[in-house]
């Protein structure tokens, strides 16, 4: 059987805003560094296009990028971005 992820007492964030999607864009940015996790997050990292701590980027708003975020959730900090 797989091991799951699981969230121990103490760590990650408290609570995670709703999951709530938009139709427009949503500003991601790196609130904490990648340094020290796994590399799985730091490729997710890459991926959504932080490259570095305090580094911001705009993406429209989908699935796929919601389950990106989900997985870096305590490394980033996501609002709705208004045209």
């Amino acid at each position: 059987m797989p091991r799951t992820f699981v969230w121990h007492p103490g760590k990650g964030p408290k609570h995670t805003a709703p999951n709530t999607l938009t139709k427009g864009k949503v500003r991601i940015t790196q609130v904490r560094s990648g340094i020290g996790h796994d590399k799985r997050m730091n490729a997710t990292l890459e991926a959504l296009g932080l490259r570095h701590h305090q580094d911001a980027v705009v993406h429209q708003d989908s699935p796929a990028l919601r389950g990106m975020i989900k997985r870096v959730r305590h490394l980033v900090d996501v609002t709705p971005v208004k045209e």
